[in-house]
């Protein structure tokens, strides 16, 4: 897979899968642009990232604020005047509990996060990655992160489940609109990977480590979770300019949940 000379936007870039994508696609060529929340950690990474000699451009912001990402776009045209690849990563994820137990506050910020924050990139970025198709004549590719969550019910993360059937559906829909544009979509939907975010479920949960485990991976064919490495991969798939004819696709990295 070789991004070399291509203009590469993560959000949600400093942890975790943004981090790791990160540095995938600078490994192998690519100038990134990068976005999180937390200012001093992706300062921290992106310098990291520039002493291996990487092309760097940060911004941080909040993905509920459509200006960022008009901003964000901005940024990654004045600084190499193309955007070929963008990922958006960044998210959120609600507490468990069930449907009625779900407050409005919590329910809000999943959808504004998880939902609103890709629907607002992808109108910043859509228009910018056409501009670079018609430019060079090579299809750019957009690759939003869901979540097996958004495949199938998940129970006890309705609301979570919600926001991310929500991104497959603007997945679909903006690659059936820019099919002949010039613009690939595709989402990459995980289940349960050693991230932060399951950090947060062994957090939440009553029961110990290793129990917390075998409970959440049950209904998993491979029973065991993800590792951050392995969803990579499958981005970097969808990501790839030699994949040039697939988009409106969900590839899920399950370990065959959604098999089932």
């Amino acid at each position: 897979m070789d991004f070399k000379g291509k203009t590469v936007l993560v959000t949600g870039a400093s942890g975790g899968f943004g981090a790791a994508m990160s540095e995938a696609f600078a490994a192998r060529g690519g100038r990134l642009v990068l976005a999180d929340m937390d200012g001093a950690k992706l300062n921290k990474f992106a310098e990291n990232l520039k002493s291996k000699g990487t092309k760097v451009a940060i911004l941080a912001g909040d993905v509920t604020d459509p200006a960022h990402h008009t901003a964000l776009v901005g940024l990654a045209m004045s600084e190499f005047g193309t955007l070929d690849v963008c990922v958006n990563n960044a998210g959120i994820v609600s507490s468990i509990a069930g449907l009625p137990d779900i407050t409005t506050r919590d329910a809000k910020a999943v959808i504004d996060v998880d939902l609103m924050g890709v629907f607002y990139a992808m109108q910043a970025q859509l228009p910018a990655m056409e501009t670079t198709w018609k430019q060079s004549d090579q299809f750019t590719s957009m690759v939003n992160i869901a979540s097996v969550a958004g495949l199938v019910g998940s129970a006890y993360l309705s609301i979570y489940a919600a926001a991310k059937h929500g991104v497959v559906g603007l997945t679909k829909s903006a690659a059936l609109e820019y099919a002949k544009r010039g613009v690939r979509v595709n989402a990459v939907c995980p289940s349960y990977a050693a991230t932060d975010m399951l950090e947060k479920y062994y957090d939440e949960s009553p029961k110990e480590r290793l129990p917390a485990t075998l409970k959440l991976v049950r209904g998993i064919p491979m029973a065991r979770v993800g590792q951050v490495q392995e969803v990579v991969a499958a981005i970097l798939f969808a990501a790839d300019p030699a994949n040039s004819f697939m988009t409106g696709e969900t590839l899920a990295v399950d370990g065959g949940l959604s098999a089932i």
